[in-house]
């Protein structure tokens, strides 16, 4: 198969959602019908029973959520399908953010029961503004919801999108009979008293037959012929190029959890879904289809394998073709790099590849050489943008629980800043180190793992920080900045880079020492240039 076929045949996206609507349900289903796994791992009332095949972390089995974005890959009907799972707690939004720079599109959980929910629109904001294309897939249609018609009207006034349903639920709750396949015209139905099996599609060109009334009822029949009618007549007709545009959304329904809807979101995923996408550099923008290599790191997972300490980076593949034992310009550090075992995932299951291609997310073993958002060549300069690094919320004292163990726990913080999980500052005076993070439950998720992965204790100290803002000078030697330093020295810090940050106490700090220290900048984002 040729390089061009091989672009072709590849779809990389992401999972988004607000927590429990069922997305890492949805992503064990999607791999189920692939093939790639036998059994799902139930997730019910957030005991994890065989544990999700996408939250591998011990810390995830326990609390039911995913923190960390998971990578697998699978093939289906002759197509290479990437998916990343992301955290949808908004704790770890920071995650999801940069991994949406590294899909083509987008596939957006809504729980039937809830409907829209704030961190989905914050998520979809984000995928607006980049026009990522969305597909929309409303769940758990076997619990009591909202009314159809009113979720698509929900989903259109608080998401600003533009739906267009491709199924329709023939009831819902109990009465939840099965759907109707608008893209392919067939209907779905519940087989089974317990509600657990799927029939094979029917397919019905036309509802009007009346074969329809024997499947489903005269009632459900007459209901969905009525509804079918009200949805041509208010929905346009799906148009290809608009999706992909990020002008319109396909709507479909199902439940996860019952494997219903999913086979139809996925035949109709891999029809229409774009294939690998030109990314925007800081010079030009790269194409797909170019021969030479480049690519971007999007994430870092320190002790993928508690037994080896390794980290691994995840690299997507923008152009050309990644191969093992290759040389590769590392931009930012300017140096050759080759890489003997580069892994493609499947959860926490890896293999060896020998080439990748555009769409493709690879892990390189890193001993400490990669920064998320770094860029790989073939030897051009150049690098990928819009990787974000923000200002942290939450700060505090972290104190090691274990002087025997002081050793283990400056490497434990140290690999696990490199993740972005959250920010490491030292304070100038006394040395003393303060973590920072976008949400609270990030604290939890260290202080485990730290123990967990390091053998080290961690306890923690409150700390009345507003926010911290990164220090530019316009010059370093005058005396205004000298002034700057020694009035502000307890609130100075270096984070991990050797940069200089102001630890501000309050909103109203920032705005005086701006207007006190005119030559003196304070950037709430760390990648200022």
């Amino acid at each position: 198969m040729d390089f061009l076929e091989e672009i072709k045949r590849r779809r990389t996206f992401g999972i988004i959602s607000h927590p429990d609507a069922g997305k890492t349900t949805l992503t064990e289903k999607l791999l189920l019908f692939g093939g790639a796994i036998q059994e799902a791992g139930a997730v019910k009332n957030n005991k994890i029973k065989k544990g999700a095949t996408s939250d591998f972390m011990e810390i995830e089995r326990q609390r039911g959520i995913s923190v960390a974005t998971s990578v697998l890959a699978f093939n289906y009907q002759g197509k290479k399908i990437n998916i990343l799972d992301t955290p949808g707690h908004k704790d770890f939004a920071e995650d999801t953010f940069r991994t949406l720079t590294a899909v083509d599109s987008v596939i957006v959980v809504i729980d039937v029961a809830k409907g829209v929910e704030e961190q989905t629109e914050k998520l979809v904001e984000v995928c607006r503004m980049r026009n990522i294309p969305m597909i929309v897939f409303i769940n758990k249609l076997d619990r009591e919801g909202k009314d159809a018609f009113d979720l698509l009207d929900e989903v259109e006034q608080k998401l600003k999108l533009k739906v267009v349903p491709l199924s329709f639920p023939i009831g819902m709750g109990y009465d939840f009979k099965g759907i109707y396949n608008i893209w392919a015209k067939k209907i779905n139905l519940f087989s089974g008293e317990a509600k657990q099996t799927v029939s094979e599609g029917v397919e019905f060109t036309d509802v009007d037959n009346p074969e329809l009334d024997d499947i489903v009822g005269e009632k459900a029949a007459n209901t969905l012929r009525e509804e079918l009618e009200l949805v041509r007549e208010v929905y346009p007709d799906f148009n290809q190029e608009k999706y992909l545009k990020g002008e319109e959304q396909p709507v479909f329904f199902g439940s996860a959890l019952n494997n219903f809807g999913v086979k139809e979101l996925l035949d109709c995923f891999i029809d229409i879904a774009p294939t690998p996408q030109p990314k925007m550099s800081d010079t030009r923008l790269v194409d797909s289809k170019e021969k030479k290599f480049t690519g971007f790191v999007f994430k870092i997972h320190a002790n993928m394998d508690p037994k080896h300490r390794d980290r691994l980076a995840f690299v997507k593949i923008v152009s050309g073709i990644f191969k093992r034992n290759t040389n590769y310009l590392h931009v930012k550090m300017g140096k050759k790099m080759k890489f003997s075992s580069p892994n493609a995932f499947f959860a926490e299951k890896k293999e060896i590849v020998d080439e990748s291609f555009p769409g493709d997310i690879v892990g390189l073993h890193d001993t400490g050489n990669f920064k998320i958002g770094d860029t790989l060549t073939e030897g051009e300069i150049l690098e990928f943008k819009g990787i974000p690094s923000f200002s942290p919320e939450h700060f505090r004292y972290v104190n090691n629980a274990d002087p025997m163990k002081s050793k283990q726990l400056s490497k434990g913080l140290d690999q696990l800043m490199d993740e972005g999980v959250a920010q490491l500052f030292t304070i100038d005076m006394n040395g003393r180190k303060v973590i920072g993070t976008v949400g609270a439950l990030q604290f939890e998720v260290i202080q485990y793992r730290l123990e967990h992965e390091y053998g080290a204790k961690c306890a923690y100290e409150n700390l009345n920080v507003h926010k911290a803002c990164w220090v530019e000078a316009e010059d370093p030697n005058n005396d205004e900045f000298k002034e700057f330093k020694r009035v502000k020295q307890r609130y100075l810090a270096k984070d991990k880079k050797g940069q200089l940050v102001f630890l501000a106490d309050s909103a109203f700090t920032v705005q005086m020492t701006q207007s006190k220290y005119p030559t003196v900048k304070l950037h709430f984002v760390s990648e200022f240039k």
